[in-house]
């Protein structure tokens, strides 16, 4: 934008310098722009942005949250380019544990869903959440700071997809694994940031066998006290984070979907699969919790399909059958499941 100082010296004093003075609040108000768009991303700025194809699009963004860079990939909706002035609904997509390169990329790498999605007016986005971030902001021995996944995820980068894609404030958010635990964490502890969480395969009770969550730090060569301290000392800190816990928070009618296998080998394994124990006691943790969301007056829709294990084939289909409430709670259309690929709700 260029704005010209000159002012003719024909009038008076007055009319002059008033002018000038409103020639300078305009050059003020067009520097302050991009510095209140940091402001509002707690000064998150994206570094880079590579165009993979005609809908995905990768942010490269540095965090002051997480003191670092990490990765988003957004799948943008039909139309996008179209259509630069619009706002649109916001699905995000959470990742589970354990992938060393941080995750962004497992559910389009994984699973189908740039296909599943291919029709859905909305952006799908897939931020990184390390590989046993827990999306949560660290206790680190009670002084906070990085990592703070929590912060990165529902501070800075809602408002920097704002001003990247558009991104609204109708937002839906769902994840496998680690991913369902953020889910359903997220929209509990934030009561209408979101209109609906799905939690595919999630830890659903962390306080049920804390030492499988401080084992999997230990894993990674990480403090295991450091992401929510000590279970029993550091009790409350934990039940913050346990979804069954948090289950209360959520307004009675929220849509919830929750899925899960009961660990022995399903239509959707290879031949020979073994019995997954971790999957097994994720179903039972999904049982319950439907038990506890549904007592508190959420809508929970559960599919609790027994075979099947801790796999993708089971995440990709299960998304695929929840995108259509997803979809409806943020006012995204969207088309309907592959028919038969689904169930009837318990």
């Amino acid at each position: 934008m260029s704005l010209s100082l000159f002012v003719p010296l024909r009038g008076g004093l007055r009319a002059r310098l008033a002018a000038v003075c409103s020639a300078l609040a305009a050059l003020v108000a067009v520097a302050a722009q991009p510095a209140a768009a940091a402001s509002s991303a707690g000064g998150a700025t994206v570094v880079t942005r590579e165009r993979v194809d005609e809908r995905v699009l990768d942010l490269t963004i540095a965090s002051p949250a997480l003191g670092t860079e990490v990765a988003t990939r957004v799948l943008l909706p039909p139309g996008h380019a179209d259509q630069p002035g619009r706002t649109w609904p916001v699905i995000y997509l959470l990742h589970g544990c354990c992938n060393a390169t941080g995750g962004w990329l497992d559910w389009t790498e994984a699973a189908d869903v740039a296909a599943v999605t291919a029709d859905t007016e909305a952006l799908i986005v897939m931020p990184e959440g390390g590989p046993v971030g827990y999306y949560s902001d660290w206790w680190n021995g009670g002084l906070g700071g990085p990592p703070a996944w929590e912060t990165f995820h529902l501070v800075e980068l809602p408002a920097l997809l704002a001003d990247e894609v558009g991104a609204g404030e109708e937002r839906a958010v769902a994840g496998n694994s680690m991913g369902g635990t953020g889910a359903l964490g997220y929209a509990a502890r934030h009561p209408g940031f979101f209109r609906a969480a799905a939690s595919y395969s999630g830890r659903l009770d962390t306080q049920a066998d804390p030492a499988a969550v401080m084992n999997r730090l230990a894993d990674f060569g990480l403090d295991p006290l450091a992401l929510w301290g000590d279970p029993v000392a550091q009790g409350e800190i934990w039940s913050r984070h346990n979804p069954i816990a948090l289950a209360r928070h959520l307004p009675p009618g929220f849509p919830v979907y929750v899925s899960s296998g009961n660990g022995e080998p399903g239509p959707l394994d290879e031949p020979g699969a073994e019995y997954d124990a971790l999957e097994a006691g994720f179903g039972e943790m999904a049982a319950a919790y439907v038990a506890e969301a549904r007592e508190r007056g959420v809508a929970v829709t559960a599919h609790l399909y027994g075979p099947g294990t801790h796999a993708w084939p089971y995440w990709g289909r299960e998304f695929a059958c929840s995108l259509p409430l997803l979809a409806r709670a943020i006012g995204a259309a969207t088309s309907a499941p592959p028919e038969g690929n689904c169930f009837v709700s318990i």
